[in-house]
């Protein structure tokens, strides 16, 4: 979890919820929830015992819906609602899932000729057989879709506003590739030709290959972007703000030949540019989107970020080390910008502090005129927070200072700690909450900020 202020309202970034929600639908009864270490997420035994959970859900949930009104099943009006509103993606994606469980959770370029190539016969023919366990699928997107309303309804009357995250590609194995193929880079005969990823550079000397599928550009392009339009309006229904990952891949993209083991040979295409971005703003305005702009960024990429009027990211422990030139020492942010301590990928702050090479940190105290002793975590919180920057983000673990056993993520490694570390709830007294409403007032960033002075580093 990801704490945020703003001076106009408070944001949250939110990763996930629980579907233990189900119990407030009567459907499941205590003792079929385990319970587990809340330090740290479990994914083995969530990946095991959800989905059980869930069906014994949707057995009680259908068992409720029998025979009503003189039908086999007749569900709730907002179900029906919900499916309609959603029917371009859903019905898909339930029978994608479906498809999936018959062949035994497999990646669909494995599945018989004519289920992975969409021939309409055969998948009628199995959607008639299968209509309870696509049902299943329809049933966990809604009530998630439920729950999730209630949460950021609740959280916009309090003043809290909800910060998503969606990234530029989609995964290989997804309904989003087998359904629409050809808005993708494939030889017509659903196979990959091109996959995505980074190139070489001093940090990977194979780049990195990341294989998501490549889209089809021109294609998009053809029909007026309605796909990525469809997919950021949903984005934007469940978020108030959207960042869109590796936002640069829009200008140009690195790609790489279908089957490479590494990224190396890999080449530099043209990006839709500036014809995405009007779009996006033909669909969403010009507002709501947080533009991930790290890494290799050429002018034409910083030219497109411009026009966009999207905000991007300055990352404060990026800013100190004097061998990499970068526009991200405290002084140059901009109040169009989006400050973070470090991202989920990066060390906590405390850690950051500790375990950086001397002259790093030694560059940061000089800036911020500390000695030894001052502490050198909490005075950059104080400093992203007092930026001119309207957002500001520090990971919980930097409020809490907490070291390297907090890290959310190592990228490139397979860690086993990885992405498990959780807030618990004795984390979060009363005393963090005054520290943090007092390092909110003190840069002004409390919600009737209106009626303060505000601390600003120019």
């Amino acid at each position: 979890m990801k704490e945020v202020r703003s001076p106009k309202k408070p944001l949250i970034y939110y990763g996930l919820i629980v579907m233990a929600v189900l119990l407030l639908f009567n459907m499941l009864i205590t003792p079929m929830i385990a319970q587990h270490q809340v330090k740290e997420v479990d994914y083995g035994t969530l990946y095991v015992s959800r989905f059980a959970v869930l069906r014994k859900a949707y057995a009680a949930w259908r068992s409720q819906c029998a025979g009503l009104h003189g039908c086999a099943y007749y569900y709730p009006d907002d179900y029906y609602t919900f499916t309609l509103a959603n029917e371009d993606w859903l019905e898909d994606y339930a029978l994608y899932m479906a498809l999936k469980v018959a062949n035994k959770m497999k990646n669909w370029v494995e599945w018989d000729a004519p289920y992975r190539r969409r021939d309409k016969a055969v998948l009628a023919a199995f959607a008639a057989a299968n209509e309870e366990e696509i049902g299943f699928w329809k049933f966990v997107q809604y009530k998630f879709s439920v729950q999730w309303q209630a949460v950021k309804t609740y959280a916009n009357k309090k003043g809290v506003q909800i910060l998503g995250d969606i990234p530029i590609y989609v995964s290989p194995d997804s309904s989003d590739l087998w359904t629409r193929p050809e808005l993708f880079q494939t030889d017509g005969q659903v196979h990959l030709t091109h996959v995505a990823g980074c190139p070489p550079d001093a940090f990977a000397a194979d780049g990195q290959l990341w294989g998501n599928p490549l889209y089809d550009w021109p294609r998009h392009e053809a029909e007026h972007f309605a796909w990525w339009k469809r997919r950021m309006k949903h984005a934007t229904s469940i978020y108030d703000v959207v960042r869109i990952d590796h936002f640069r891949g829009f200008e140009s993209y690195y790609s790489i030949p279908a089957g490479n083991t590494t990224a190396a040979g890999g080449h530099w295409e043209k990006g839709p540019d500036q014809a995405f971005i009007d779009a996006m703003h033909e669909t969403l305005g010009q507002g709501g989107i947080i533009a991930e702009d790290l890494g290799y960024l050429t002018p034409e990429v910083k030219t497109m970020l411009a026009a966009s009027g999207y905000p991007g990211m300055k990352i404060m422990q990026f800013a100190f080390d004097r061998r990499e030139p970068g526009n991200y020492l405290p002084y140059t942010y901009t109040k169009n910008s989006v400050v973070y301590t470090g991202t989920h990928d990066n060390a906590t702050l405390p850690q950051w502090c500790q375990e950086s090479d001397g002259a790093v940190t030694d560059c940061a105290r000089d800036y911020l005129h500390l000695s030894r002793q001052d502490d050198l975590a909490r005075n950059l919180l104080r400093r992203g927070l007092a930026s001119k920057a309207d957002l500001f983000i520090a990971q919980m673990q930097d409020y809490l200072g907490l070291g390297g056993d907090a890290r959310m993520n190592e990228p490139g490694t397979l860690k086993p700690e990885n992405w498990r570390w959780r807030v618990t709830r004795e984390q979060l007294t009363p005393t963090l909450a005054h520290t943090l409403r007092t390092l909110a007032k003190e840069a002004g960033r409390l919600p009737d900020y209106e009626t303060q002075e505000r601390t600003v580093y120019e």
